[in-house]
Protein backbone atom coordinates (compact mmCIF):
# COMPACT_ATOMS: atom_id res chain seq x y z
CA UNK A 1 0.00 0.00 0.00
CA UNK A 2 3.07 2.08 0.94
CA UNK A 3 4.32 1.70 -2.44
CA UNK A 4 0.75 2.81 -4.20
CA UNK A 5 1.04 5.90 -2.57
CA UNK A 6 4.79 6.97 -3.12
CA UNK A 7 4.28 5.97 -6.67
CA UNK A 8 1.26 8.31 -7.05
CA UNK A 9 2.92 10.82 -5.66
CA UNK A 10 5.90 10.57 -8.19
CA UNK A 11 2.90 10.44 -10.83
CA UNK A 12 1.40 13.61 -9.62
CA UNK A 13 4.78 15.89 -9.32
CA UNK A 14 5.69 14.49 -13.14
CA UNK A 15 2.10 15.65 -14.20
CA UNK A 16 2.36 19.08 -12.31
CA UNK A 17 6.40 19.75 -13.80
CA UNK A 18 5.11 18.81 -17.61
CA UNK A 19 5.59 22.02 -19.12
CA UNK A 20 3.58 23.26 -22.45
CA UNK A 21 5.57 23.18 -25.73
CA UNK A 22 5.42 26.94 -27.57
CA UNK A 23 7.57 27.84 -30.70
CA UNK A 24 9.03 30.91 -28.60
CA UNK A 25 9.77 32.30 -25.31
CA UNK A 26 10.87 35.62 -25.45
CA UNK A 27 12.25 38.05 -22.02
CA UNK A 28 13.00 41.39 -21.88
CA UNK A 29 13.83 44.20 -19.30
CA UNK A 30 10.31 45.68 -19.77
CA UNK A 31 7.52 45.20 -21.88
CA UNK A 32 4.96 47.39 -22.07
CA UNK A 33 1.64 45.51 -23.08
CA UNK A 34 -0.47 48.65 -23.35
CA UNK A 35 -3.12 46.64 -22.20
CA UNK A 36 -6.39 48.10 -20.10
CA UNK A 37 -4.19 49.00 -17.23
CA UNK A 38 -0.85 49.98 -19.50
CA UNK A 39 0.80 46.73 -17.01
CA UNK A 40 4.61 46.15 -17.65
CA UNK A 41 5.63 42.59 -18.10
CA UNK A 42 8.65 40.82 -18.05
CA UNK A 43 7.58 37.61 -20.25
CA UNK A 44 5.59 36.20 -22.81
CA UNK A 45 5.33 33.29 -24.75
CA UNK A 46 4.20 33.08 -28.38
CA UNK A 47 3.18 30.04 -30.33
CA UNK A 48 1.86 29.54 -34.17
CA UNK A 49 2.26 33.24 -34.67
CA UNK A 50 0.31 34.55 -31.64
CA UNK A 51 1.17 35.33 -27.88
CA UNK A 52 -0.06 32.51 -25.66
CA UNK A 53 0.51 33.92 -22.32
CA UNK A 54 1.82 37.30 -20.71
CA UNK A 55 4.11 37.66 -17.35
CA UNK A 56 6.75 37.60 -15.31
CA UNK A 57 9.66 35.99 -16.42
CA UNK A 58 9.58 32.85 -13.66
CA UNK A 59 5.81 32.23 -14.16
CA UNK A 60 6.76 32.13 -17.93
CA UNK A 61 9.72 29.57 -17.73
CA UNK A 62 8.13 27.73 -15.43
CA UNK A 63 4.68 26.98 -17.38
CA UNK A 64 6.13 26.86 -21.13
CA UNK A 65 8.99 24.61 -22.77
CA UNK A 66 9.86 26.83 -25.78
CA UNK A 67 12.06 25.99 -28.95
CA UNK A 68 14.00 29.26 -28.89
CA UNK A 69 14.14 31.59 -26.29
CA UNK A 70 14.75 35.32 -27.41
CA UNK A 71 16.22 37.06 -24.05
CA UNK A 72 16.67 40.75 -24.58
CA UNK A 73 17.16 41.36 -20.94
CA UNK A 74 17.89 45.16 -20.18
CA UNK A 75 15.81 46.27 -23.38
CA UNK A 76 12.34 47.22 -23.59
CA UNK A 77 9.67 45.90 -25.45
CA UNK A 78 6.87 47.63 -26.99
CA UNK A 79 3.89 46.58 -29.32
CA UNK A 80 4.65 47.04 -33.16
CA UNK A 81 4.44 50.24 -34.14
CA UNK A 82 1.35 51.16 -36.54
CA UNK A 83 1.10 54.12 -38.44
CA UNK A 84 -2.51 55.46 -38.80
CA UNK A 85 -2.27 57.92 -41.96
CA UNK A 86 0.98 56.95 -44.00
CA UNK A 87 1.63 56.50 -47.98
CA UNK A 88 3.18 53.48 -48.26
CA UNK A 89 3.64 52.70 -51.66
CA UNK A 90 3.62 56.08 -52.52
CA UNK A 91 7.06 55.82 -50.30
CA UNK A 92 8.81 53.09 -52.40
CA UNK A 93 7.59 54.86 -55.53
CA UNK A 94 9.98 57.93 -54.61
CA UNK A 95 12.43 55.89 -54.08
CA UNK A 96 13.53 55.82 -57.60
CA UNK A 97 12.30 59.65 -58.11
CA UNK A 98 14.34 63.20 -57.30
CA UNK A 99 14.48 63.61 -53.59
CA UNK A 100 13.84 66.69 -52.79
CA UNK A 101 13.69 67.13 -49.35
CA UNK A 102 15.15 69.30 -47.13
CA UNK A 103 16.38 71.64 -50.27
CA UNK A 104 16.99 75.35 -48.45
CA UNK A 105 16.58 77.40 -51.85
CA UNK A 106 15.08 76.65 -55.52
CA UNK A 107 18.94 76.82 -56.94
CA UNK A 108 19.38 73.47 -54.63
CA UNK A 109 16.31 71.58 -56.32
CA UNK A 110 17.58 72.63 -59.16
CA UNK A 111 20.66 71.25 -58.71
CA UNK A 112 19.42 67.99 -57.65
CA UNK A 113 17.41 67.49 -60.33
CA UNK A 114 19.87 67.97 -62.88
CA UNK A 115 22.14 65.69 -60.80
CA UNK A 116 19.24 62.87 -61.17
CA UNK A 117 18.87 63.05 -64.60
CA UNK A 118 22.82 63.04 -65.70
CA UNK A 119 22.67 59.99 -63.30
CA UNK A 120 19.17 58.23 -64.46
CA UNK A 121 18.11 59.43 -67.95
CA UNK A 122 14.72 59.02 -67.32
CA UNK A 123 12.04 59.92 -69.98
CA UNK A 124 9.95 62.19 -67.58
CA UNK A 125 11.37 63.49 -64.21
CA UNK A 126 8.89 63.44 -61.38
CA UNK A 127 10.32 64.64 -58.49
CA UNK A 128 8.65 65.42 -54.38
CA UNK A 129 9.58 67.52 -51.05
CA UNK A 130 10.54 70.75 -51.80
CA UNK A 131 9.21 73.43 -49.47
CA UNK A 132 9.10 77.00 -50.51
CA UNK A 133 8.62 77.55 -46.66
CA UNK A 134 12.02 76.53 -46.05
CA UNK A 135 13.83 78.68 -48.43
CA UNK A 136 14.90 82.45 -47.99
CA UNK A 137 12.59 83.48 -50.44
CA UNK A 138 9.24 81.88 -49.40
CA UNK A 139 7.03 82.73 -52.57
CA UNK A 140 5.75 79.82 -55.19
CA UNK A 141 8.46 79.33 -57.53
CA UNK A 142 8.06 79.25 -61.64
CA UNK A 143 9.46 77.15 -64.38
CA UNK A 144 11.58 79.64 -66.33
CA UNK A 145 14.78 77.85 -65.22
CA UNK A 146 13.07 74.08 -66.02
CA UNK A 147 11.58 75.47 -69.47
CA UNK A 148 15.66 76.48 -70.25
CA UNK A 149 17.17 73.61 -68.53
CA UNK A 150 14.64 70.80 -70.06
CA UNK A 151 13.10 72.23 -72.66
CA UNK A 152 11.67 68.91 -74.41
CA UNK A 153 11.29 66.73 -71.47
CA UNK A 154 8.54 66.83 -69.15
CA UNK A 155 9.45 67.37 -65.19
CA UNK A 156 6.78 67.46 -62.41
CA UNK A 157 7.81 68.73 -59.08
CA UNK A 158 5.37 68.08 -56.16
CA UNK A 159 5.61 69.99 -53.05
CA UNK A 160 5.87 68.00 -50.22
CA UNK A 161 2.61 68.60 -48.77
CA UNK A 162 1.81 66.35 -52.13
CA UNK A 163 -0.75 69.37 -52.54
CA UNK A 164 1.00 71.51 -55.46
CA UNK A 165 3.41 71.02 -57.60
CA UNK A 166 5.55 72.58 -60.08
CA UNK A 167 5.46 71.64 -63.85
CA UNK A 168 7.85 72.78 -67.00
CA UNK A 169 5.84 73.25 -70.29
CA UNK A 170 6.37 69.93 -71.50
CA UNK A 171 4.79 68.55 -69.24
CA UNK A 172 1.82 71.18 -68.71
CA UNK A 173 1.74 70.34 -72.89
CA UNK A 174 1.35 66.57 -72.31
CA UNK A 175 -1.58 67.48 -69.99
CA UNK A 176 -3.14 69.51 -71.90
CA UNK A 177 -3.23 72.52 -69.61
CA UNK A 178 -2.94 76.04 -70.93
CA UNK A 179 -3.88 79.17 -69.39
CA UNK A 180 -7.70 79.12 -70.37
CA UNK A 181 -7.72 75.87 -68.56
CA UNK A 182 -10.40 76.08 -65.66
CA UNK A 183 -10.36 72.94 -62.62
CA UNK A 184 -12.34 72.99 -60.07
CA UNK A 185 -10.96 72.23 -56.75
CA UNK A 186 -7.70 73.74 -56.80
CA UNK A 187 -5.86 76.33 -58.78
CA UNK A 188 -3.59 76.90 -61.88
CA UNK A 189 -1.24 79.92 -61.12
CA UNK A 190 -0.60 82.56 -63.37
CA UNK A 191 1.71 85.38 -63.23
CA UNK A 192 0.10 88.37 -65.93
CA UNK A 193 -1.76 86.13 -67.79
CA UNK A 194 1.08 83.46 -68.34
CA UNK A 195 1.26 80.00 -66.68
CA UNK A 196 3.46 79.81 -63.99
CA UNK A 197 3.90 75.70 -64.01
CA UNK A 198 2.54 75.98 -60.31
CA UNK A 199 -0.27 74.02 -59.85
CA UNK A 200 -2.74 73.33 -56.59
CA UNK A 201 -4.74 70.51 -55.99
CA UNK A 202 -7.11 69.08 -58.05
CA UNK A 203 -5.37 70.07 -61.82
CA UNK A 204 -2.33 68.38 -60.44
CA UNK A 205 -4.09 65.13 -61.26
CA UNK A 206 -4.04 66.04 -65.35
CA UNK A 207 -0.32 65.98 -64.91
CA UNK A 208 -0.27 62.92 -62.83
CA UNK A 209 -2.42 61.16 -65.24
CA UNK A 210 0.64 61.25 -68.13
CA UNK A 211 2.84 60.17 -66.15
CA UNK A 212 5.09 56.44 -67.30
CA UNK A 213 3.12 53.47 -65.75
CA UNK A 214 5.20 51.78 -63.57
CA UNK A 215 6.25 48.00 -64.54
CA UNK A 216 5.04 45.30 -63.02
CA UNK A 217 8.63 44.92 -61.56
CA UNK A 218 8.84 48.46 -60.79
CA UNK A 219 5.90 48.22 -58.25
CA UNK A 220 6.90 45.48 -56.54
CA UNK A 221 10.62 47.05 -56.17
CA UNK A 222 8.45 49.70 -54.58
CA UNK A 223 6.73 47.51 -52.18
CA UNK A 224 9.73 45.51 -50.82
CA UNK A 225 11.82 49.20 -50.62
CA UNK A 226 8.76 50.71 -48.56
CA UNK A 227 8.87 47.45 -46.64
CA UNK A 228 12.36 47.36 -45.82
CA UNK A 229 12.49 50.99 -44.31
CA UNK A 230 9.36 50.77 -42.44
CA UNK A 231 10.34 47.59 -40.58
CA UNK A 232 13.84 48.99 -39.93
CA UNK A 233 11.94 51.69 -37.87
CA UNK A 234 9.64 49.14 -36.09
CA UNK A 235 6.56 49.75 -38.15
CA UNK A 236 4.29 46.34 -37.80
CA UNK A 237 0.85 47.60 -39.53
CA UNK A 238 0.59 50.58 -41.99
CA UNK A 239 -2.43 52.73 -42.91
CA UNK A 240 -2.14 53.59 -46.73
CA UNK A 241 -4.14 56.65 -47.04
CA UNK A 242 -5.55 56.17 -50.79
CA UNK A 243 -4.67 53.00 -53.10
CA UNK A 244 -6.00 51.68 -56.46
CA UNK A 245 -7.60 48.36 -56.74
CA UNK A 246 -4.55 47.46 -59.23
CA UNK A 247 -2.33 47.98 -56.27
CA UNK A 248 -3.94 46.60 -53.43
CA UNK A 249 -4.25 43.48 -55.91
CA UNK A 250 -0.80 43.16 -55.76
CA UNK A 251 0.07 43.82 -52.11
CA UNK A 252 -2.74 40.91 -51.44
CA UNK A 253 -0.24 38.63 -54.09
CA UNK A 254 2.95 39.90 -52.41
CA UNK A 255 1.24 38.63 -49.34
CA UNK A 256 0.09 35.45 -50.20
CA UNK A 257 3.99 34.50 -52.11
CA UNK A 258 5.31 35.49 -48.24
CA UNK A 259 7.29 38.00 -50.37
CA UNK A 260 5.45 40.73 -48.29
CA UNK A 261 5.00 40.96 -44.79
CA UNK A 262 3.85 43.97 -43.75
CA UNK A 263 0.42 44.22 -42.62
CA UNK A 264 -2.06 46.77 -44.43
CA UNK A 265 -5.00 48.59 -44.13
CA UNK A 266 -5.70 50.10 -46.99
CA UNK A 267 -7.86 52.84 -47.86
CA UNK A 268 -9.57 53.00 -51.24
CA UNK A 269 -8.60 55.95 -53.58
CA UNK A 270 -11.89 58.25 -54.14
CA UNK A 271 -12.27 57.19 -57.54
CA UNK A 272 -15.45 55.83 -59.61
CA UNK A 273 -13.46 52.61 -60.27
CA UNK A 274 -12.89 51.83 -56.56
CA UNK A 275 -16.44 52.70 -55.31
CA UNK A 276 -17.70 50.63 -58.34
CA UNK A 277 -16.23 47.80 -57.64
CA UNK A 278 -15.31 47.62 -53.17
CA UNK A 279 -18.50 49.22 -51.90
CA UNK A 280 -20.77 46.17 -53.18
CA UNK A 281 -18.09 43.93 -52.93
CA UNK A 282 -17.82 44.68 -49.00
CA UNK A 283 -15.13 44.16 -46.78
CA UNK A 284 -11.94 42.20 -47.31
CA UNK A 285 -9.52 40.93 -44.45
CA UNK A 286 -7.12 38.56 -43.76
CA UNK A 287 -4.18 38.37 -41.56
CA UNK A 288 -2.02 40.61 -43.23
CA UNK A 289 -4.68 42.88 -45.67
CA UNK A 290 -7.79 44.95 -44.37
CA UNK A 291 -10.08 46.84 -47.31
CA UNK A 292 -12.85 48.40 -45.93
CA UNK A 293 -12.32 52.08 -45.69
CA UNK A 294 -12.73 55.21 -48.56
CA UNK A 295 -10.33 57.83 -48.50
CA UNK A 296 -11.18 61.30 -49.47
CA UNK A 297 -10.22 64.63 -49.57
CA UNK A 298 -11.94 67.58 -48.53
CA UNK A 299 -9.73 70.99 -49.25
CA UNK A 300 -5.56 70.70 -49.65
CA UNK A 301 -2.89 72.07 -47.29
CA UNK A 302 -1.98 74.96 -45.30
CA UNK A 303 1.85 75.31 -46.51
CA UNK A 304 0.30 75.96 -49.73
CA UNK A 305 -2.63 77.49 -48.86
CA UNK A 306 -5.23 75.02 -50.03
CA UNK A 307 -6.45 74.76 -46.52
CA UNK A 308 -9.92 76.33 -46.66
CA UNK A 309 -10.58 78.27 -43.42
CA UNK A 310 -13.65 80.01 -42.09
CA UNK A 311 -11.85 83.72 -42.61
CA UNK A 312 -9.15 84.53 -44.97
CA UNK A 313 -5.51 83.74 -44.33
CA UNK A 314 -3.67 86.10 -42.19
CA UNK A 315 -1.07 86.46 -44.66
CA UNK A 316 -2.82 86.39 -48.03
CA UNK A 317 -5.46 89.20 -48.17
CA UNK A 318 -9.22 87.60 -49.06
CA UNK A 319 -7.68 84.17 -49.64
CA UNK A 320 -9.63 81.29 -47.93
CA UNK A 321 -8.35 78.18 -50.03
CA UNK A 322 -10.72 75.93 -52.24
CA UNK A 323 -12.32 72.56 -51.18
CA UNK A 324 -11.76 69.80 -53.80
CA UNK A 325 -14.89 68.21 -53.30
CA UNK A 326 -18.28 70.19 -53.76
CA UNK A 327 -19.86 70.64 -50.31
CA UNK A 328 -23.51 68.57 -51.90
CA UNK A 329 -20.73 66.11 -53.60
CA UNK A 330 -19.17 65.42 -50.01
CA UNK A 331 -22.62 64.77 -48.72
CA UNK A 332 -23.69 62.39 -51.50
CA UNK A 333 -20.59 60.47 -51.25
CA UNK A 334 -20.71 60.11 -47.32
CA UNK A 335 -24.39 58.83 -48.07
CA UNK A 336 -23.13 56.25 -50.42
CA UNK A 337 -20.67 55.04 -48.18
CA UNK A 338 -22.69 54.99 -45.04
CA UNK A 339 -24.81 52.79 -47.33
CA UNK A 340 -22.12 50.49 -47.53
CA UNK A 341 -20.07 48.75 -45.09
CA UNK A 342 -17.20 50.67 -45.34
CA UNK A 343 -15.28 53.77 -43.67
CA UNK A 344 -15.11 57.06 -44.82
CA UNK A 345 -11.99 58.72 -43.68
CA UNK A 346 -11.32 62.60 -44.70
CA UNK A 347 -8.58 64.71 -44.97
CA UNK A 348 -9.40 68.39 -43.48
CA UNK A 349 -6.90 70.32 -43.00
CA UNK A 350 -8.67 74.28 -43.11
CA UNK A 351 -11.15 75.25 -40.13
CA UNK A 352 -13.94 75.85 -42.66
CA UNK A 353 -13.00 71.85 -44.07
CA UNK A 354 -13.30 70.30 -40.79
CA UNK A 355 -16.43 71.93 -39.74
CA UNK A 356 -17.65 70.50 -43.04
CA UNK A 357 -16.65 67.08 -42.62
CA UNK A 358 -17.51 66.92 -38.67
CA UNK A 359 -21.33 68.42 -39.43
CA UNK A 360 -22.05 65.63 -42.21
CA UNK A 361 -20.70 63.06 -40.31
CA UNK A 362 -22.53 64.01 -37.34
CA UNK A 363 -25.83 64.45 -39.45
CA UNK A 364 -25.37 60.96 -41.43
CA UNK A 365 -24.08 58.69 -38.22
CA UNK A 366 -27.40 59.38 -36.14
CA UNK A 367 -27.59 56.08 -34.92
CA UNK A 368 -25.59 53.95 -32.62
CA UNK A 369 -24.16 51.24 -35.18
CA UNK A 370 -20.31 50.78 -35.01
CA UNK A 371 -18.84 53.10 -37.96
CA UNK A 372 -15.52 54.74 -36.62
CA UNK A 373 -15.15 57.45 -39.54
CA UNK A 374 -12.20 59.62 -39.31
CA UNK A 375 -11.34 62.52 -39.72
CA UNK A 376 -7.70 62.34 -41.10
CA UNK A 377 -5.03 65.68 -39.83
CA UNK A 378 -7.88 67.03 -37.99
CA UNK A 379 -5.26 70.31 -38.08
CA UNK A 380 -7.19 73.95 -37.39
CA UNK A 381 -10.49 73.26 -35.49
CA UNK A 382 -12.07 76.91 -33.89
CA UNK A 383 -14.79 78.24 -32.36
CA UNK A 384 -16.65 75.36 -30.66
CA UNK A 385 -16.04 72.36 -33.30
CA UNK A 386 -14.35 70.08 -30.97
CA UNK A 387 -17.56 69.50 -29.30
CA UNK A 388 -18.44 67.60 -32.71
CA UNK A 389 -15.64 64.76 -31.87
CA UNK A 390 -17.65 64.00 -28.68
CA UNK A 391 -19.42 61.39 -31.11
CA UNK A 392 -18.53 58.11 -30.73
CA UNK A 393 -18.62 57.28 -34.25
CA UNK A 394 -15.61 60.06 -34.94
CA UNK A 395 -11.96 59.45 -34.59
CA UNK A 396 -9.17 62.00 -35.02
CA UNK A 397 -6.44 61.23 -37.19
CA UNK A 398 -3.16 62.95 -36.98
CA UNK A 399 0.37 63.30 -37.07
CA UNK A 400 2.55 65.05 -34.64
CA UNK A 401 5.42 65.79 -36.63
CA UNK A 402 3.28 67.92 -38.86
CA UNK A 403 3.06 70.39 -35.92
CA UNK A 404 6.49 70.43 -35.56
CA UNK A 405 7.61 70.85 -39.03
CA UNK A 406 4.78 73.82 -39.84
CA UNK A 407 5.50 75.59 -36.40
CA UNK A 408 8.29 77.90 -38.25
CA UNK A 409 4.89 79.44 -40.51
CA UNK A 410 1.77 78.33 -39.01
CA UNK A 411 1.39 81.56 -37.55
CA UNK A 412 1.81 83.62 -40.12
CA UNK A 413 -1.01 81.72 -42.25
CA UNK A 414 -3.71 81.83 -39.17
CA UNK A 415 -2.62 84.36 -36.69
CA UNK A 416 -2.40 84.18 -33.26
CA UNK A 417 -5.74 83.06 -32.36
CA UNK A 418 -6.81 80.44 -34.93
CA UNK A 419 -3.38 78.77 -34.22
CA UNK A 420 -4.39 78.11 -30.86
CA UNK A 421 -7.35 75.71 -32.57
CA UNK A 422 -3.79 73.96 -35.02
CA UNK A 423 -2.35 70.90 -34.20
CA UNK A 424 -4.29 70.45 -31.10
CA UNK A 425 -3.91 67.17 -30.49
CA UNK A 426 -4.57 66.92 -26.43
CA UNK A 427 -7.98 69.12 -27.03
CA UNK A 428 -8.90 66.18 -29.67
CA UNK A 429 -8.21 63.29 -27.32
CA UNK A 430 -10.21 64.87 -24.35
CA UNK A 431 -12.97 65.47 -26.73
CA UNK A 432 -12.87 61.75 -28.48
CA UNK A 433 -11.63 59.80 -25.98
CA UNK A 434 -8.76 58.26 -28.82
CA UNK A 435 -6.74 59.48 -31.30
CA UNK A 436 -5.08 57.69 -33.70
CA UNK A 437 -1.21 58.32 -35.06
CA UNK A 438 0.47 58.29 -37.73
CA UNK A 439 3.03 60.12 -39.82
CA UNK A 440 1.72 60.67 -43.51
CA UNK A 441 4.88 59.73 -45.01
CA UNK A 442 7.08 60.64 -47.54
CA UNK A 443 5.15 63.77 -46.60
CA UNK A 444 7.14 63.12 -42.97
CA UNK A 445 9.66 61.25 -42.00
CA UNK A 446 8.54 57.59 -41.91
CA UNK A 447 10.59 57.37 -37.95
CA UNK A 448 7.56 56.59 -35.24
CA UNK A 449 10.10 57.73 -32.71
CA UNK A 450 10.32 60.94 -34.48
CA UNK A 451 6.36 61.08 -33.88
CA UNK A 452 6.44 59.99 -30.43
CA UNK A 453 8.83 62.80 -29.72
CA UNK A 454 6.89 65.60 -31.55
CA UNK A 455 4.28 64.09 -29.57
CA UNK A 456 5.29 64.89 -25.83
CA UNK A 457 8.08 67.06 -26.44
CA UNK A 458 6.36 69.43 -29.62
CA UNK A 459 10.10 70.70 -30.62
CA UNK A 460 12.49 70.23 -33.63
CA UNK A 461 15.81 68.38 -33.03
CA UNK A 462 17.38 71.37 -32.21
CA UNK A 463 15.16 71.71 -29.61
CA UNK A 464 13.46 74.61 -30.44
CA UNK A 465 11.06 76.17 -29.59
CA UNK A 466 12.43 76.57 -25.86
CA UNK A 467 9.77 74.78 -23.85
CA UNK A 468 7.83 73.28 -27.02
CA UNK A 469 5.41 74.60 -29.58
CA UNK A 470 1.89 75.27 -27.67
CA UNK A 471 2.54 72.70 -25.07
CA UNK A 472 -1.16 72.33 -23.83
CA UNK A 473 -1.70 70.45 -26.60
CA UNK A 474 1.40 67.76 -26.11
CA UNK A 475 0.67 64.11 -25.10
CA UNK A 476 1.83 61.99 -22.47
CA UNK A 477 3.65 58.94 -23.11
CA UNK A 478 1.24 56.73 -22.32
CA UNK A 479 -1.12 58.53 -24.52
CA UNK A 480 1.32 58.62 -27.54
CA UNK A 481 2.42 54.86 -27.41
CA UNK A 482 -1.81 54.26 -27.08
CA UNK A 483 -2.05 56.64 -30.49
CA UNK A 484 0.72 54.70 -32.13
CA UNK A 485 -0.64 51.15 -30.92
CA UNK A 486 -3.83 49.85 -29.43
CA UNK A 487 -5.61 53.46 -30.58
CA UNK A 488 -4.52 53.18 -33.98
CA UNK A 489 -5.70 49.51 -34.10
CA UNK A 490 -9.04 50.63 -32.95
CA UNK A 491 -9.40 53.04 -35.85
CA UNK A 492 -9.04 50.57 -38.29
CA UNK A 493 -11.43 48.17 -36.66
CA UNK A 494 -8.18 46.17 -35.53
CA UNK A 495 -8.15 46.64 -31.96
CA UNK A 496 -9.65 42.67 -30.64
CA UNK A 497 -5.98 40.99 -32.79
CA UNK A 498 -3.10 43.76 -32.40
CA UNK A 499 -2.20 46.53 -31.11
CA UNK A 500 -1.24 45.42 -27.37
CA UNK A 501 0.37 42.45 -26.14
CA UNK A 502 -1.93 40.21 -24.67
CA UNK A 503 -3.40 36.63 -25.00
CA UNK A 504 -4.72 35.84 -28.76
CA UNK A 505 -3.30 38.93 -30.03
CA UNK A 506 -1.00 38.42 -33.24
CA UNK A 507 2.78 38.42 -31.74
CA UNK A 508 3.63 42.09 -33.46
CA UNK A 509 6.65 43.95 -31.27
CA UNK A 510 9.89 45.51 -31.80
CA UNK A 511 12.53 45.53 -29.38
CA UNK A 512 14.25 49.19 -28.17
CA UNK A 513 17.74 50.31 -26.88
CA UNK A 514 16.65 52.03 -24.30
CA UNK A 515 12.74 52.90 -22.29
CA UNK A 516 10.87 54.81 -24.78
CA UNK A 517 8.51 55.97 -21.22
CA UNK A 518 11.29 57.35 -19.25
CA UNK A 519 14.15 57.99 -21.34
CA UNK A 520 15.11 61.87 -21.41
CA UNK A 521 12.44 63.33 -23.95
CA UNK A 522 15.71 65.01 -26.00
CA UNK A 523 16.82 61.11 -26.33
CA UNK A 524 13.87 60.08 -28.13
CA UNK A 525 14.63 60.55 -31.32
CA UNK A 526 17.52 58.45 -30.65
CA UNK A 527 16.37 55.01 -29.35
CA UNK A 528 17.09 52.15 -31.82
CA UNK A 529 14.60 49.71 -33.33
CA UNK A 530 16.70 46.37 -32.86
CA UNK A 531 14.67 43.58 -33.79
CA UNK A 532 11.24 43.78 -35.32
CA UNK A 533 8.94 41.03 -35.27
CA UNK A 534 5.77 40.19 -37.25
CA UNK A 535 3.78 36.95 -35.88
CA UNK A 536 6.25 36.29 -33.77
CA UNK A 537 8.97 36.20 -37.17
CA UNK A 538 12.06 38.49 -36.93
CA UNK A 539 11.94 40.50 -39.84
CA UNK A 540 14.43 42.60 -38.85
Amino acid sequence: MRNIAVLFCVFILVACSKREQVETIVISGKTYTVNQDFEIAEAFAVNEGKIVAVGSKDDIQNKFEADETLDFTGKTIVPGFIDAHCHFYNLGLNQNRVDLTGTTSFEEVMKRVVDFQNERNVSFIIGRGWDQNDWEDKNFPDKNLLDKLFPDKPVALTRIDGHAMLCNQAALDLAGITSESRIEGGEILKENGKLTGVLIDNPMELVEGVYPEPTLEEQQRALLDAQRICFDLGLTTVSDAGLDKKVIELIETMQKGEALKMRVYAMISNTKENLDYYLPKGKIKTDYLNVRSVKVYADGALGSRGAVLKAPYSDKENHFGAMVIGVNDFKSLAQRIANSEYQMNTHAIGDSANRVVLNTYKDILNDDSDRRWRVEHAQVITDNDFELFKNKNIIPSVQPTHATSDMYWAGDRLGDEREKGAYAFKDLLDASGTVALGTDFPVEKVSPLLTFYAAVARQDLEAYPEGGYLMDNALTREETLKGMTIWAAHANFEEAEKGSIEVGKFADFIVLDKDIMTVDAKEIPNIKVINTFIGGEQVK
